[in-house]
């Protein structure tokens, strides 16, 4: 359904991304690894068109996404971002039916409220959040309603952006299994972005490694214990000997 060949971005002199070829199975949970500042957040924001890759080429079931109409490319997705980033003006119904209530998705107010009540009650959020403001929501609380304005618009793609990120373990195992049953439930395709092993292990289907601006191996979850790539064996156990330099 996605697929990156060759793809480069750089800044100024700072090459991250060197050639990355990916490709993404619909209907699959592909998660990308990789430690900090190795490109992950680059790589999906050239796939969604924020910034634009200096070569290659992405395609979206075939057809180049450099290429599509914008707003109806956008529409097919659906994000979780790292922070949650709710709006704090608006209500927590009015930012969960935000797609909703503008553009080419535009609902009539009273129906894209309800939308956006039964998206929280299936992230496991009561009716009563709807009308409070995301300063009023513990940070648990504020991720899954990110989560639920994140599949409003009932995407076929969503992505998440380090989705456990200042979470407790408890509460990083609530979404993890969240992601996980919503992916299933929809069908969709997923990418996910993370440093958390944790939510590899409960949300992958198949998982990348970005290392030195190229795909340094990718495999289905079930393979990745096993594989004998160095570089996969010393993130995912956290080894600070390896090839894989630690800055100190």
């Amino acid at each position: 359904m996605i697929e990156l060949r060759q793809v480069h971005k750089g800044f100024g002199a700072n090459r991250v991304l060197r050639g990355v070829n990916l490709s993404i199975t619909g209907g699959q949970s592909m998660v990308i690894i990789g430690g900090s500042g190795t490109g992950k957040s680059v790589l999906l924001k050239c796939i969604l068109g924020l910034i634009h890759p200096d070569a290659g080429q992405i395609l979206l079931d075939g057809e180049d996404a450099a290429k599509a109409e914008r707003e109806a490319f956008l529409a097919r997705f659906g994000m979780l971002f790292q922070g949650g980033a709710l709006f704090d003006s608006l209500r927590v119904w009015e930012n969960v039916a935000f797609r909703l209530l503008r553009g080419i998705m535009a609902r009539p107010k009273a129906e894209a409220r309800a939308i956006a009540i039964e998206k929280l009650r299936r992230v496991g959020l009561r009716p009563d959040v709807a009308d409070l403001y995301p300063a009023e929501l513990s940070g648990g609380m504020q991720k899954r309603v990110g989560l639920a304005r994140a599949i409003a618009a009932e995407p076929e793609i969503i992505f998440f952006d380090e989705p456990t990120t200042g979470l407790d373990p408890i509460m990083a195992g609530v979404i993890n299994e969240l992601i996980r049953e919503i992916v299933v439930e929809m069908g969709a395709t997923a990418m996910t972005i993370t440093h958390d092993m944790s939510s590899v292990r409960a949300i992958a289907d198949r998982v990348a490694m970005l290392h030195d601006g190229v795909i340094q191996w990718t495999g289905p979850i079930a393979e990745m214990d096993t594989a004998p790539d160095p570089y996969l064996q010393q993130f995912i156990h956290g080894r600070a000997n390896g090839p894989i330099e630690a800055v100190r």
